[in-house]
Formats: C-alpha cells, sequence, structure tokens
C-alpha cells in the first residue's frame, strides 16, 4: 500500500519530504529550536500570517539571519546539482555522467575562486558575478571533457570518467595555487572547496536565484530532447530533433545550474549521480519528470546530508561535500559493479 502511493504520488511525496528536511535543518544546531516554534517563526514570515510571540528574540534572529538562508542556499544548491546530473546523464546516456564525476564542478569551483582571488563578495553585484566565473569554468571544463572523450560518434564510459579525472585534476590544481596565494582567504577556500557555505546570509540567496529560475525552467524545457536522444543520435534525428543544437542547448545550461550551485555552495559531489538514479529506479526514465523530480529530491539530499554534518562531530561543523562523499562513494561502487552486468537504459 506505501508502496503505491509513493510510485502513484510522487510530487506529494518529494515535496513532503522537502518541508520536513527543511524544518529540521533549521531547527537543529547549536542552539535547537522546538519544530513549532520554528514552524511559526517561518509562518510569520508570510503575509497575512500571525502567531504570538513567545520565544526570546535571539531565537528568530537565529532563524531569519543564519539558518534560513543557508538552507534555502542548501535546497537551491541541492536542486541545482540533481537536476543538471539527470541532465548529464541523458544528454550522454551514461549513469555515471555526473558534474562531480566529469569534472564540470571543478571548473566551476575553479571559476568561483579566480573570481573570489581579486575580491572576496561583500555586494550583491559581487555576488552576482561568482556565478557568471563559475558558468564559464563549468562549461569550459565540459567542453573539453567531452571532446577528450569522444571516439568518433560515441563517448564511450571509460574514457568520458578518465577525461573527467584529469581535467579535475589539472582545475584542482590550479584552484589550490589561487589559494596559497590568498593566504588571508584560505580558511574560507578550504572550506568553500569541501562543499561549506563560506559566504552566509540572504546575499548569496539573491546572487544564486537569477541564474537557477532560468536554469530550472530551460531544463525542464528540455525533458522531450533528452528522452528522444535516449533512442540514439541518427533515431532522433529521423524523430525530427536537430541533435546538436539540442546536445548545446543542454550543455550550456546544465553547466550553469551547476556553476550556480558550486559558485556558493562550494564542491558538492554525488547528488547528481545518486537523486537521479534513485529516482529513475522508483517513478521511471522519463525526463520530463525525471528532471522536476529530482529538483525537489535533490534539495531534500542535500538538506538531510547538511543537517548530518551539522550534528555528526557537533559543536564541529563537518562540510556537507565530506558527507556526500562518504555516502556516495559506494553508491558509485555499485553502479559502477552493475553496469558491468546489465544496461541502465
Amino acid at each position: 500500500m506505501i508502496k503505491k502511493f509513493i510510485r502513484s504520488s510522487p510530487y506529494i511525496v518529494n515535496i513532503a519530504a522537502l518541508i520536513f528536511a527543511f524544518l529540521i535543518n533549521i531547527a537543529i544546531g547549536a542552539v535547537t529550536i522546538e519544530p513549532g516554534t520554528t514552524f511559526k517563526v517561518v509562518a510569520n514570515l508570510f503575509p497575512g500570517v500571525e502567531f504570538a510571540m513567545y520565544w526570546p528574540n535571539y531565537v528568530e534572529a537565529i532563524l531569519v539571519e543564519i539558518r534560513l538562508p543557508h538552507a534555502i542556499l542548501m535546497m537551491l544548491a541541492g536542486a541545482a546539482l540533481a537536476s543538471s546530473g539527470a541532465a548529464y546523464q541523458g544528454l550522454f546516456r551514461n549513469p555515471l555522467a555526473d558534474p562531480y564525476l566529469i569534472g564540470v564542478a571543478s571548473g566551476g569551483g575553479l571559476g568561483a575562486v579566480i573570481a573570489m582571488s581579486f575580491s572576496w563578495p561583500d555586494t550583491i553585484l559581487s555576488y552576482l558575478s561568482i556565478p557568471l566565473a563559475a558558468f564559464v569554468g563549468a562549461f569550459s571544463t565540459v567542453v573539453v571533457v567531452y571532446l577528450l572523450a569522444k571516439v568518433g560518434k560515441i563517448v564511450p564510459l571509460t574514457t568520458l570518467i578518465l577525461a573527467g579525472i584529469a581535467v579535475s585534476a589539472f582545475n584542482s590544481a590550479i584552484t589550490s595555487f589561487l589559494m596559497l596565494r590568498s593566504e588571508e582567504q584560505i580558511h574560507k577556500a578550504i572550506a568553500f572547496l569541501l562543499g561549506g557555505t563560506a559566504m552566509s546570509g540572504w546575499k548569496p540567496v539573491i546572487g544564486i536565484l537569477p541564474y537557477l529560475f532560468i536554469g530550472f525552467f530551460l531544463l525542464i524545457l528540455a525533458g522531450n530532447s533528452l528522452n528522444l536522444l535516449q533512442f540514439g543520435e541518427e533515431q532522433a534525428k529521423q524523430l525530427g530533433l536537430s541533435v546538436e543544437k539540442s546536445k548545446i542547448f543542454v550543455i550550456v545550461v546544465a553547466s550553469l545550474v551547476t556553476a550556480a550551485a558550486v559558485s556558493f555552495a562550494g564542491i558538492i559531489g554525488f547528488i547528481g549521480l545518486i537523486v537521479p538514479h534513485v529516482i529513475r529506479i522508483v517513478w521511471g526514465a522519463d525526463y520530463r519528470k525525471l528532471i522536476p523530480y529530482s529538483m525537489i529530491a535533490g534539495g531534500t539530499a542535500l538538506l538531510l546530508a547538511d543537517l548530518i554534518g551539522r550534528i555528526l562531530l557537533a559543536p564541529q561543523v563537518v562540510p556537507v561535500g565530506i558527507v556526500t562523499a562518504l555516502v556516495g562513494t559506494p553508491f558509485f561502487l555499485w553502479i559502477l559493479r552493475s553496469a558491468k552486468s546489465k544496461v541502465f537504459w
């Protein structure tokens, strides 16, 4: 009965899980706040809703100025990484092609660090410019990896991963060099690279929103094209799809979304690998549904990973990138092992 409900009500299940993850993420921390109080403080932010205040002022300050923007940033980053991961997997017709493994995340991280090395952001304009720099790095990386991995008209799994590893190593080396030159910001940069939001408050949220709104909308529009690409490029052409234009469109949009996430949330691995794969198993591989489902579930997954990192060694905070790597590595190995014995599509 439960399994049937989950399969038949994907939006209800995913949105309910997202709301639950969001509320417990902002409720739990160094100062634990009761779920009821958390809900009322957040609800009071909406017009027409007014609960009587019986909590200390510092509770509202913690929730509104620190935890709420942090949770929203994690939710948006998770949605971005999962949806772009789904798009890359559909584009390359490969279950292992996510932003982290093929080097796109490291390219976005490099672009963001280059921008930050000139001046750590402190104005809305500078926050808006960081995703642009990250996009240039991410887009350049995915193009290089794709060209290196392409053999004839196909992109083999082995060469795709090897090219991604090689380009990621190069990006990481340049990023490390830039960090060494900026000693005063090195702690912030390290936290950023490990998947930690070194920048807090509402400015990063404002900086990321324009790019993600555009990117999410365009990724959803690409769902039908990704469905057609699963039949192969020749068959997709016969069905009326402009294959090359569609591939460029998906690469640009997925890179934009990845870059926006990386520019403020840091380099976070495996969300783009795990979430689309689980969604595909539970609700199927129709990309018109897979991408929006992945957006919602990606936000949930990163909120939960962020919460685990916060309570694992409390009061010390473990960067969320470490948590996702600890969970994602075994999952990646399982997928890689499964790929030897069966076809995913």
